[in-house]
């Protein structure tokens, strides 16, 4: 996906993107490969491969969700800025807070806020068991998102306990979802959500299949969850 290509399928949803954001997405990618030489930030390093399978695919979660008003996101997990950042670039009034367990990740990702001169987001080095059990973060985030390769089980427990009643969780996944989804049925009931829909589609230029899972948070997550660090994942709901 060259930039034209980033741009017209971008328009073709309705996002018109200024030259100032493409300078930024620019820098975004000259960042990412440079400092990807000195820790292990992605497995993608083609430009083209880049704009398609991180920076597009990112921002395909605004085809399904509105990011135009104001609100405050929490990206667990995020890595190099996924999905998060890319979507702050195209939406600035967005605020967005990221959590991530390594800190090589967040120094990367102050020095690439820093240099894309991104106001309104904040970096936590923190794991997201230990994260979502803080009364400073706890059912606070109007929106909660994560593209991760943990099953959605596991992901909803680590994500829905951040989430406002009323809140949304957007999760960001592969081909392959619909057994996910039944196995997190039961765990995505006991920790306050109820799936609203699975979005399905495929990345332009035959970049692969997508599914992107939107949970509507309905009421508040018990205090027990989440669980110790490692737990949901050894032993998923």
């Amino acid at each position: 996906m060259n930039l034209q290509s980033f741009q017209d399928h971008l328009e073709q949803h309705g996002i018109e993107i200024t030259d100032k954001q493409l300078q930024q997405f620019e820098c975004y990618f000259e960042l990412l490969v440079e400092w990807n030489e000195k820790m292990n930030l992605t497995a993608i390093t083609d430009k083209e491969e880049v704009y398609a399978k991180h920076f597009y695919d990112s921002i395909t979660a605004a085809f399904y969700f509105d990011f135009t008003n104001e609100f405050h996101l929490c990206d667990v997990g995020a890595g190099a800025g996924f999905p998060s950042l890319p979507l702050k670039i195209l939406f600035p009034q967005i605020n967005v807070t990221i959590v991530d367990s390594l800190k090589k990740r967040i120094t990367f990702l102050n020095h690439l806020a820093s240099e894309l001169e991104l106001e309104g987001v904040s970096f936590y080095h923190d794991r997201a068991e230990l994260f979502g059990k803080k009364d400073k973060f706890r059912h606070i985030f109007d929106v909660v998102m994560a593209r991760a390769v943990a099953r959605t089980s596991v992901l909803a427990e680590l994500c829905l306990p951040l989430l406002r009643t009323n809140g949304t969780f957007i999760a960001l996944k592969g081909s392959q979802v619909e057994e996910e989804l039944t196995e997190a049925e039961d765990a995505i009931e006991l920790l306050g959500g109820k799936l609203r829909s699975i979005e399905h589609f495929s990345l332009p230029e035959n970049n692969g299949e997508r599914n992107i899972v939107i949970i509507d948070k309905k009421r508040k997550t018990p205090k027990k969850f989440p669980r110790k660090p490692g737990v949901p994942n050894k032993n998923p709901l």
